[in-house]
């Protein structure tokens, strides 16, 4: 019995670990995006017109 509870446990563990690596690389990825964007959207200020 306990091992069937150590296995399961090991593989949430696994998956958790492997799904917080994906979402810092998600979550990287995209600050890197917003950046270029942002720093797109400073260097044509000057042509917006109000």
């Amino acid at each position: 019995m306990n091992e069937k509870v150590y296995s399961t446990m090991k593989k949430v563990g696994a998956w958790n670990i492997a799904f917080g690596v994906v979402l810092i690389a998600v979550g990287v990825s995209i600050g890197i995006m917003q950046i270029v964007h942002g720093g797109r959207l400073l260097a044509d200020k000057k042509e917006i017109m109000f």
